[in-house]
């Protein structure tokens, strides 16, 4: 298989990781990087880390066409998916634009009513360790956001093998890097800004919440997330600390046991919890240009709490690299094609 690969916004922070495991991946023969304000120039200019392993230079939208794949790495609310979808089979939306699958709860969250909400229920939220059998011969695939995705994979074993206590909310704070807010500068990413900072950047009202709930939604239950966000003086990466009220949880094995059986046969998620040394617990600094997700957890003395954790690479599994995961699964491929990079220490 050689396949023809379309990136629309390949000159931002995910577009440029797109790009740095796509030239590794041992399926794709063509990249076609698409930029609207880099167009003619090369894509080194942008990705100063891609020298001398690409002369590809970025091209304007519309030559981005006759693709197998087009990823959209483009700025949330661009709905620019119309325009592309003729133009590949697959179609891999990395913003947020399709990840809700209720009209009314993206209308809640986003501000304004959704300008294609029968699509809403088309799209397949693309994280594979949630939805692999329905991402394989999917047409439009979305990405998740970054918090989500640490919160939800930290959550799922506790939500699948019933631990939670309903009746009680789920406290979740994520600590992330400046690398989420994207490219563009702001006031608020200028480096004297920015720089040292435990800036408490969205104690309510995060977008993201409303992923982690509907992603966790079984069996009639939706559970009630508190997600507080917090910028830290981290590059990429994201930890979720999530505060979880359990009922009936006696000691760990019988957590090790949920997680073992989540995430036994995951090629990228990984169980972190050891009794001694300085990462006995997921830790974001591990995992920068992977697409691993570290997941741990602690049962509280007291019995009536878990605290579940997950570290990943904002930019890798929690955009370019699970994109790049969920196209694999789409396509019949290797997950973990293009994948292989394991991270450095120290």
């Amino acid at each position: 298989m050689s396949l023809r690969i379309g990136i629309v916004g390949a000159a931002g922070y995910a577009g440029g990781e797109l790009l740095r495991l796509l030239l590794a991946h041992p399926e794709v023969g063509a990249i076609v990087p698409g930029s609207s304000s880099l167009a003619g120039k090369p894509v080194t200019s942008a990705h100063p880390n891609l020298r001398k392993r690409t002369d590809l230079a970025f091209v304007p939208y519309d030559d981005v066409r006759a693709c197998d794949v087009v990823f959209l790495s483009l700025p949330n609310g661009a709905q620019r998916y119309e325009e592309f979808r003729e133009r590949a089979p697959l179609v891999i939306d990395l913003s947020s634009d399709h990840r809700l699958r209720d009209p009314k709860a993206y209308e809640v969250w986003y501000g304004a009513p959704h300008p294609h909400p029968a699509r809403l229920a088309e799209a397949v939220y693309g994280i594979p360790e949630l939805h692999r059998d329905r991402i394989r011969g999917s047409t439009l695939v979305t990405g998740a956001g970054c918090n989500a995705t640490a919160a939800i994979l930290a959550l799922l074993p506790l939500a699948r093998a019933g631990l939670v206590d309903r009746a009680r909310p789920i406290v979740v704070e994520c600590k992330v890097g400046s690398s989420e807010g994207g490219r563009e500068a702001s006031e608020d990413s200028h480096h004297p800004e920015r720089s040292g900072v435990v800036r408490s950047f969205r104690p309510v009202g995060h977008r993201h919440t409303a992923e982690i709930e509907q992603e966790l939604s079984c069996d009639g239950w939706s559970p009630r997330v508190q997600l507080s966000v917090t910028s830290v003086e981290l590059v990429r990466g994201v930890l979720a600390t999530a505060h979880v009220p359990v009922a009936g949880v006696a000691d760990e094995k019988v957590l090790w046991r949920a997680y073992r059986e989540a995430y036994a046969a995951e090629p990228f998620v990984r169980i972190v919890k050891e009794r001694t040394g300085i990462y006995r617990f997921p830790e974001p600094k591990l995992l920068a240009g992977t697409n691993f997700a570290d997941v741990g957890f602690a049962l509280d003395a007291r019995g009536d709490r878990v605290v579940a954790l997950c570290a990943i690479d904002n930019l890798v599994k929690g955009a370019a690299g699970n994109g790049v995961q969920a196209m694999n699964v789409a396509l019949g491929l290797p997950e973990d094609a293009g994948l292989g990079f394991v991270g450095l220490h120290p």
